[in-house]
């Protein structure tokens, strides 16, 4: 029996499909207080001709705005693919409490794989880290993004 996923996650989804559909890598993050989503957001790279515009980066930037600080300690932090090493960077640096991911990144995932960032003796701060929640979901919405494009 399947188990719905949890609200933040689906929200996260819906982010990263919206992201296909404007051209964009379908990554979505979703920033939480509690059961408050505070910000919400998508890869934005290519819309805002920025490449540090990754879904995790724009929603943890929101969340600092809305919330008038830079610690986010209280914070979860939802994004449907593993997060590249600036944005696990931009993670631990903003205190994240916990981070919820669906689908890994062999290749350019630091968290799981590549650097293991939080693993490393220079982070100062390593959130509470849950891997694999939506997996099968973005990692179909991702496969079938790069499918239409080769």
């Amino acid at each position: 029996m399947a188990f719905p996923l949890p609200q933040p996650m689906r929200i996260a989804l819906d982010a990263a499909r919206d992201a296909a559909i404007g051209g964009e890598v379908p990554v979505g993050a979703v920033v939480m207080l509690g059961d408050r989503v505070v910000a919400t957001s998508r890869n934005a790279m290519r819309g805002h001709t920025d490449p540090t515009a990754h879904a995790e980066m724009v929603a943890i930037r929101a969340a600092a705005a809305a919330l008038g600080t830079s610690r986010l300690d209280d914070c979860d932090l939802w994004v449907t693919l593993e997060p590249c090493a600036m944005c696990a960077g931009a993670i631990a640096l903003a205190r994240i409490g916990r981070l919820y991911f669906a689908a890994a990144d062999p290749k350019g995932g630091a968290v799981l794989h590549g650097p293991r960032l939080f693993a490393q003796p220079t982070c100062h701060h390593a959130p509470e880290v849950y891997p694999g929640i939506g997996e099968v979901e973005a990692a179909e919405q991702l496969r079938d993004f790069f499918r239409e494009r080769r």
